[in-house]
């Protein structure tokens, strides 16, 4: 055979036609497989008969985060009674282990009114997600078991407060494949650092490939938050192809068996590479409308950053990704108000507000609300008694996350808290009913989707978790 020519004009590995053709055989191969195995998963990940498979009403996920812990007694659930009386004693106890002193009952500042066709109560807070309450449905009665940030954060995004787990996303993208092969299955947009940091969206012991891809960090803005190092000035898409297909060859040649982390690692340089010709217009809002840029609120200072997430998260969906986060956190205050509750909620539900309500109706108009589940909520609630002159302190024990869209039920209030909004007691949702009831919308039966790992099963909702079917339209 004749030898490899290995020069080019622009100084990068070249070879002639035969030469190439010898050399990049196995890579051709490859290219082939990939492209056969990217087919099966798009057409049989999972297959119809799957034992964790359902009837799915939802595709994709769009998660909003709401760092802090907003008030159920000040946004989504109307307790007249609490404002009937307002600065009198509890006339129950308070939860044996609390995070802080309380004191006696605090009204809520802002006023409810009705909307919608349901005549749903929602707070002043939020006048324009409160005209999409018929498509919303108010999850009244979650609850959970940690009061403190860092566990309660982990125990939403992983199902685990004291273990490294999967994140929730991680665990949807395992069992739905992705749609999109030039695409991470799991994006997070401005994630916090703090509080499990990289805990909440990693795989844990699930493969690599199903971990989720941040996009920049809470503590910076959204302008930022993009794939780093997307483009390649020193190597041409052909010369990266080649690199790629060289280190396939080696480990295909080396004839040892398989090793997980090592496949992991080809896989995600694999979709580095393909992601380089998709990522970078997704990101580029420039190409949206100038009536699309301020439905979400990018027009305007107050609500353009959490605007550019809720935006973005709706470019990805629709583009395929299965699971898509976006975070409220500025990294300061977030919804924590354990004091000067009046100004703190003022100002994190006018930056969010608008821009919730601009995805809810863009989803819409596109047709993609019926087939995406789109959830809010944030790790706790507040107390409904008073922390100081003006604040509230974390509350597990009763508060409100909501679903929308991909099959939920929209226009009505399931469960409910006490009159005062302390404790979940009518159809109580544990954050394990909630991960169980997203992944049956999804069309996965959460206590067969499971993993094996150091010697047991593993799944989302550990041995715990009901799916409450009340939700499902």
């Amino acid at each position: 055979m004749p030898p490899i020519d290995t020069h080019s004009r622009d100084g990068c590995l070249a070879t002639n036609r035969r030469g190439m053709l010898r050399a990049s055989g196995a890579g051709f191969g490859w290219l082939a497989a990939q492209a056969l195995l990217a087919g099966e998963s798009a057409a049989a990940l999972p297959p119809a008969d799957a034992p964790y498979r359902v009837p799915a009403r939802a595709k994709r996920v769009i998660f909003m985060f709401m760092k802090g812990g907003p008030s159920q007694v000040d946004t989504f659930d109307y307790k007249p009674k609490l404002q009937a009386d307002d600065g009198k004693e509890l006339p129950f106890d308070k939860p044996r282990v609390q995070f802080a002193p309380t004191g006696n009952l605090l009204g809520s500042p802002w006023k409810f009114r009705q909307y919608g066709q349901s005549g749903i109560h929602v707070s002043e807070l939020f006048p324009h997600v409160a005209r999409h309450v018929d498509d919303i449905c108010f999850l009244n009665s979650c609850h959970g078991t940690n009061s403190a940030h860092g566990g309660a954060v982990l125990k939403l995004h992983t199902g685990s407060d004291t273990f490294v787990r999967p994140g929730m996303g991680a665990w949807v993208n395992y069992g739905l494949g992705t749609d999109n092969d030039n695409l991470p299955g799991f994006l997070t947009i401005c994630p916090t650092l703090a509080h499990g940091g990289l805990n909440n969206w990693n795989s844990a012991f699930l493969p690599a490939e199903y971990q989720g891809v941040p996009l920049g960090v809470a503590s910076r803005p959204a302008t930022e938050a993009r794939v780093k190092y997307m483009g390649n000035p020193r190597w041409s898409t052909a010369v990266q192809r080649r690199q790629l297909d060289f280190l396939s060859s080696l480990d295909g040649a080396a004839g040892l068996p398989t090793d997980g982390q090592l496949d992991a690692r080809l896989k995600s340089f694999e979709l580095a590479f393909r992601m380089q010709a998709e990522m970078p217009g997704l990101q580029d809002l420039s190409q949206e409308s100038p009536e699309t840029l301020a439905l979400y609120g990018i027009d305007e200072a107050r609500t353009e950053n959490f605007g550019r997430q809720c935006l973005m998260a709706r470019r990805f969906v629709e583009a395929g990704v299965r699971f898509v986060q976006v975070t409220h956190s500025d990294g300061k205050v977030q919804w924590d108000q354990h004091g000067d509750l009046l100004a703190g909620h003022t100002e994190k539900a006018a930056e969010v507000d608008k821009p919730i309500a601009g995805l809810l109706l863009d989803l819409k108009r596109r047709g993609l609300l019926d087939d995406t589940l789109v959830v809010w909520g944030g790790e706790f609630g507040r107390t409904p008694v008073a922390q100081g002159k003006d604040g509230r302190d974390h509350n597990p024990d009763g508060y409100t996350m909501w679903m929308a869209g991909g099959g939920v039920k929209g226009g009505q209030r399931y469960g409910a808290t006490d009159e005062y909004g302390y404790y979940a007691v009518e159809n109580r949702m544990h954050i394990h009913d909630v991960h169980a009831t997203m992944l049956w919308l999804l069309g996965i039966d959460h206590l067969k989707l499971t993993y094996r790992h150091a010697g047991r099963d593993f799944r989302l909702t550990d041995v715990a978790g009901h799916v409450h079917h009340g939700v499902m339209a």
